[in-house]
């Protein structure tokens, strides 16, 4: 623990501008980043009586070695600094304003010849239109079969689209009416992009026109006696009318506004945010942070917009097509929010500046927007209070677990970083190894590393203990390297990060018993690395081996620093796994490929990369062969007869490889092969 006393900067040589200010660990790493309109009011206030800081910040500034800031002109300009260092260096004791979970939207492939509406997951992609995000995919597949009755667009996948179009017949939504079956060319590109766009016009709130629309067609077709025409568009009207209904009226036509909750305690805070378009509630967003300090309601409201909104403008810039939608089009005319923040002008010039119009930052009063916001207030409430029944004691687990780690290992610090390796191979073939990182009891997934293993490895659990070897030092060689070259610092002096593992992990744990904590510890000693301490999971009876030691460890089966060891070990073996059954999967289809008449390395590694396994190149038709870039037709005949024979009369694999009905079950240290059930 460091003493905040040996790198305070003298009162005198801070500025009294505004500015934006950077804490250090003694690896050069970013832990915290913060604005201040008085940079020597503020930073003074961090080197108090230690015992009068709050908590977390008083474990900030132990855990900091220096202090640097940034001047700058105005409040507006470190407003945006801030945002930005956040984003690049992702300190980890700022609060990071994260969902706790995926929220699905409503895709619509805009970039494809016949676009297409599905629920989607994950980051925005260019060319792709999305609505939402949506509290329940359930909520999304309700609105689409509503609407697709009166915007009959594709809702198929592209492998399904294809094989229709080969047998030139339309699946069941093309019968029943809710597909316009482009597959089939009952519609053109053209007209199916129209009906897209229609579909599109009507989720984006210009919907009042489009259901007068379909009335006065309804009127005109009634007049005329097309009764059956009619009475089709009158249900049209009412499932339109239908949809609108999930989307209640809550405040007046045009009304463009998001609308924040906070509701927390000592502790956490939840945040939930409705995002209101058109007067219609459009979508819902929620989470569960850690209070970061002893901030006031405006200082958290003023982190949130800042995260936020910054990274909403990111994400537009990064999918933005040319459909006329601009950079800041997530950013609605108005934030109504629980209290304002001290630099609300700032804000609102910031955000007026990203959305290219004005912007309003508002405390609701009265009316149907007080209303709204007491409703959000609720929703804050509920979903803290579901988090905390979740979760119990959530924000003490972690810290106790790291404590107990370091008073059972004996450790001069709790293990704010650890390191964990796992070996996973087939009977000595296809050797790999993971390495993931938890930072703070939290995976750091952006640090995770895997490797191919340079040694040839035969059976037994000596190789095990080999790789294990090689790996660690793989991992720790570059480590010292970095530390014996002055003219590579830890962290580069022009982007300011540090060099990807230029520092040391304060644990480091192998999934094995003694021989292999014995073999990383060998390293260790061989390379001189001495302020790292290692231990050894053992799966069957979850022992924790140090090196030296006869006798394991044994942690209580309540143990919540065991509970975390066995989160490490098992992320560190699902991603080992991974890893290798990408690798596995290539080495078959090369080998089933290899002799193929007119087929190279190229076109191996495009047929792989193409089809991804044995098993899909398999199943694919001629044409799907030789739809892959460089594959002729007498190629693909060549090698679809190469995979009808790759099989051997007896069910055996030719070559050594694994026959199609064989299921590989994965261990911690070994893949085993059987055939048929999977082992339990």
């Amino acid at each position: 623990m460091a003493d905040p006393t040996t790198y305070r900067p003298a009162a005198g040589t801070i500025p009294t501008d505004p500015g934006v200010y950077k804490f250090r660990d003694v690896h050069g790493r970013v832990i915290y980043v913060g604005k201040a309109k008085n940079l020597r009011s503020r930073l003074t206030s961090y080197f108090a009586d230690v015992v009068s800081l709050h908590p977390r910040t008083r474990q900030m500034v132990t855990t900091a070695a220096s202090v640097e800031w940034t001047v700058v002109g105005t409040e507006v300009e470190a407003l945006q600094l801030e945002y930005n260092w956040i984003k690049e260096f992702d300190p980890r004791f700022n609060v990071r304003y994260r969902d706790d979970k995926s929220y699905p939207v409503l895709a619509v492939t805009l970039n494809e010849e016949y676009p297409r509406l599905f629920v989607y997951r994950g980051p925005r992609r260019r060319g792709v239109r999305y609505f939402g995000p949506y509290s329940h995919a359930w909520a999304i597949r309700e609105t689409v079969d509503l609407l697709t009755r009166v915007f009959p667009a594709r809702t198929c996948s592209t492998g399904v689209f294809k094989r229709h179009r080969q047998i030139d017949r339309p699946c069941l939504l093309g019968y029943i009416d809710k597909c316009s079956a482009p597959c089939v060319g009952r519609v053109s590109a053209d007209e199916h992009r129209e009906i897209v766009e229609d579909f599109c016009d009507f989720l984006a709130g210009r919907t009042d026109q489009m259901i007068r629309k379909l009335e006065r067609e309804m009127t005109s077709a009634a007049e005329e006696l097309d009764f059956e025409r009619a009475a089709r568009l009158r249900d049209d009207v009412g499932a339109m009318r239908r949809a609108m209904e999930k989307q209640a009226v809550v405040l007046g036509d045009g009304t463009d506004a998001d609308v924040v909750a906070m509701v927390g305690d000592e502790l956490e805070v939840s945040v939930q945010v409705f995002h209101v378009r058109g007067g219609r509630v459009r979508g819902q967003r929620g989470w569960v942070v850690e209070r970061s300090d002893d901030d006031s309601m405006g200082e958290q409201v003023s982190q949130f917009v800042t995260q936020f909104y910054g990274a909403q403008v990111d994400l537009d810039a990064s999918v933005q097509i040319d459909d006329g939608r601009a950079r800041g089009e997530s950013i609605p005319r108005e934030v109504l929010v629980p209290e304002l923040p001290d630099d609300q002008a700032e804000l609102q010039e910031w955000l007026s500046e990203l959305r290219g119009s004005r912007v309003a930052l508002r405390v609701p009063q009265r009316g149907d927007k007080k209303a709204l916001f007491d409703t959000v207030a609720r929703n804050a409430s509920e979903a803290l209070t579901q988090h905390k029944l979740r979760r119990a004691g959530d924000l003490t687990t972690r810290s106790a677990a790291l404590t107990e780690l370091q008073e059972t290992l004996g450790l001069d610090q709790a293990p704010l970083r650890i390191e964990c390796i796992d070996i996973s191979h087939v009977q000595g073939t296809d050797v790999v190894a993971s390495l993931v990182v938890f930072e703070d009891g939290l995976a750091r997934k952006s640090d995770y590393r895997h490797y191919s293993i340079r040694q040839a490895a035969g059976e037994g659990r000596s190789d095990d203990v080999a790789s294990i070897a090689e790996v660690t030092r793989r991992r720790f060689l570059r480590h010292r390297q970095d530390q014996e070259a002055p003219e590579r610092p830890a962290v580069d002096p022009e982007s300011g990060r540090p060099r990807k593992f230029a520092y040391p992990p304060n644990l480091f744990v192998v999934d094995g018993g003694a021989p292999q904590v014995h073999a990383a510890s060998s390293v260790l000693d061989e390379l001189g690395v001495t302020d790292v301490a290692v231990i050894g999971l053992a799966k069957r009876l979850e022992e924790v081996w140090v090196p030296g030691d006869d006798e394991p460890v044994i942690l209580p089966r309540t143990s919540e620093a065991l509970f975390l060891l066995q989160r490490v070990r098992d992320e560190a073996h699902r991603f080992a796994i991974t890893f290798h059954r990408s690798k596995r999967s290539k080495r078959m289809t090369e080998s089933v490929l290899d002799g193929v008449p007119g087929l190279g390395r190229t076109r191996r590694t495009a047929l792989v990369t193409h089809f991804g396994s044995v098993a899909r190149l398999r199943e694919a038709t001629l044409e799907d062969i030789s739809g892959v870039p460089g594959i002729g037709m007498a190629t693909a005949r060549a090698v679809a007869a190469a995979l009808s024979g790759d099989t051997a009369a007896d069910g055996t694999a030719p070559d050594g490889d694994v026959p199609e009905s064989a299921d590989p079950v994965y261990t911690s240290d070994r893949v085993e092969e059987t055939t048929g059930d999977r082992a339990p």
